[in-house]
């Protein structure tokens, strides 16, 4: 795997939001692997990332964006993309291969550093997005979806909050 695959990912697994942008948008089903911890996603100062990218390149496969996140317990999770999607891959004690149904979501585009700060002002600002749109309601927990690398700097760092949603008729409150 060269250094330029292992730092840039060339694949999206769905288009990105627009800073600024709030939507409801459709997240495709997706095959993934994940790690997780028992702490706060914030609290691992990479802890989550290291074994996720041992895994792609012990298997050969290619860097895909974004990067997603639950916060408590932590878990990251990275797309499987096209070069491996339809391979046989095993998890392991560190990492889990899972598949996702395809998910609806409200999500907002956001440009800043990745920190539980910036996170929780944009998952607040979503939901009031979502509270003012009475034709969906959250069905779940906020997801950190983080676009780029550790080496691009903070100010030019994307970022979306995603919420998972249904529409208000399916489930009655």
């Amino acid at each position: 795997m060269s250094l330029q695959s292992t730092t840039h990912a060339d694949q999206q697994a769905f288009p990105q939001t627009e800073v600024g942008a709030t939507e409801l948008k459709t997240i495709p089903a997706s095959r993934m692997i994940v790690s997780e911890c028992k702490d706060h996603y914030f609290s691992e100062n990479n802890g989550l990332f290291r074994p996720l990218f041992r895994y792609i390149s012990r298997n050969d496969i290619a860097m895909t964006t974004p990067v997603e996140a639950e916060m408590m317990p932590g878990r990251m999770y990275f797309y499987i993309g096209a070069d491996a999607s339809h391979r046989e891959l095993s998890s392991t004690d560190e990492v889990k291969v899972v598949d996702l149904p395809e998910r609806l979501v409200a999500s907002i585009g956001v440009r800043g550093g990745y920190t539980r700060e910036n996170f929780n002002a944009a998952r607040k600002q979503l939901q009031a997005w979502l509270n003012s749109h009475p034709t969906h309601k959250a069905d779940g927990e906020a997801r950190g979806v983080f676009w780029n690398g550790p080496y691009v700097p903070w100010f030019l760092k994307r970022f979306e909050v995603h919420l998972p949603v249904i529409e208000r008729s399916q489930n009655a409150d």
